[in-house]
Formats: C-alpha cells, structure tokens, sequence
C-alpha cells in the first residue's frame, strides 16, 4: 500500500523554514516530506498553485496547513489526491467565507496595531507584521534570537489574501486533524475551538504554546501529523 506523502504548507508572515523542526522529526520516521514555498498572492492563487504541487506527486497526499495555509489547504484539499487535512493553529473557512470572517468572530488577542501595508509600483498592495512586536505577539515561546530573526525575515502576503472567500471546504469531505496552543494571540483559542468542532476534527490543544506552535512544540506537531498519516493508509491485507 503507498503511504502518504507528507505536504507542508505554511502560513503568512513565514517560509517553509518555519517546518524543519517537523520535518526533522517526520524524516527520521521515513515519512516522505515536500514543504512548497507558499506564494501569498490570494486565495485562490496561493490554493491553485498548491494543487499543481499535489498534481505531480504520485499516490495519496496528506495536507498540512499553518494559520493562513490553513485556508489554502481547505481549498486545495479538495483534490481527489488528498486523503487527510492537518490544521496547525490553521484557518478553516467554510466555503464562501474569507480569513477576515472568521477573526471577525472571535477577534485576534492581540492588542493594538500589528499590520503594516506597504504598495507595490504596480499598485498592489502587500502586508506585513510590525517586527517590534512580532517576537511577542507570534513567537513568546521561543529563543529570543530565533523570534527576532522570523520577525525580520517575514514573507508579506497580498493584503486582499485575507479577504478572498473559500472557493470549497475539503473537510466536508476529508477527515482532518488539528493542533494549535492556548496561548495564540494572532488567532483567538476561541476560533479554533469553533472551527475544529465544525469540521470535526480530532483535536489536539497545547498548553501555553504560541502561534508558532510548530515551532516551539515540533514533536506534538509531528506526532499529529503521524497520527492523520496513519489513520488514511490502508492496512495491509494478508
């Protein structure tokens, strides 16, 4: 039986450097890792081109999802390829809703401004987070140095990204699973305690732990994802 290939996506604000620490983890296993670089042009960009990455791989795929890859994955999960949906402190819109509709429920924690646009020469315009408060508001639970570097180094994102609505919900149709820390300021524990229990995903809550939970807490992280991995590959019949 194929076992899944492994599908990193990560979020907003970050590069799929943000999955070594998983990856390390899941490698050791044997598992077979991609962690595509997630290009932060919108919605429905950013799922189409994760589509094509699943399109070239062979047998089934499970999809893991950060923040707003969590609402790339939503979309992109619909291909018949993916067998499972892990959310990692992910986003999950129902079909026709935007990231901005679900944090207008249950808003961020953190206080005051974080965004800061800036416009492109074609007009666009691209966001990013105010690297003072990034260590704090993103990443409290780790090194001091490791957080000061993501803040700087951060990946800005189309600032309509937030605002495009789910073209399809993948886990109405896929079973998924999810981790995320009690201590995530970006997006409200609240939120993805409603969002997990409407896409009835198995859930796992990590106490204390930042937005950056993938992070900070690689082998619970890894251990889920293993979890989702086994679940969806078939037994081997004798």
């Amino acid at each position: 039986m194929s076992t899944p290939t492994i599908v990193l996506v990560h979020g907003a604000f970050g590069d799929a450097s943000s999955w070594r620490r998983v990856y390390d983890h899941l490698a050791r296993d044997g598992h077979t890792v991609l962690a595509p670089s997630n290009p932060l042009r919108g919605l429905p960009y950013d799922a189409s081109y994760t589509e094509s990455v699943i399109d070239q791989l062979d047998g089934p795929v499970v999809l893991v999802g950060h923040s707003y890859g969590g609402a790339v994955i939503t979309v992109a999960g619909s291909s018949d390829k993916v067998a499972g949906l892990v959310y990692v402190a992910g986003i999950v819109p129902d079909e026709g809703e935007s990231v901005n509709d679900l944090q207008g429920r249950f808003p961020s924690l953190a206080m005051g401004p974080l965004v800061q646009p800036m416009q492109l020469p074609d007009g666009s315009v691209e966001v990013s987070i105010d690297p003072t408060r990034f260590p704090d508001v993103f990443a409290a639970d780790l090194p001091a140095d490791d957080a000061a570097f993501r803040a700087i180094s951060q990946r800005s994102v189309a600032a309509t990204a937030f605002d495009d609505a789910a073209a399809a919900a993948a886990w109405r149709e896929k079973p998924s699973w999810a981790v995320f820390g009690t201590g995530d300021l970006p997006v409200a524990p609240q939120l993805h305690r409603f969002s997990y229990d409407r896409a009835g995903s198995k859930v796992t809550e990590v106490d204390g732990a930042s937005h950056l939970v993938m992070l900070s807490q690689p082998e619970i992280v890894a251990g889920v994802i293993r979890e989702a991995v086994t679940a969806v590959t078939p037994s081997a019949v004798a």
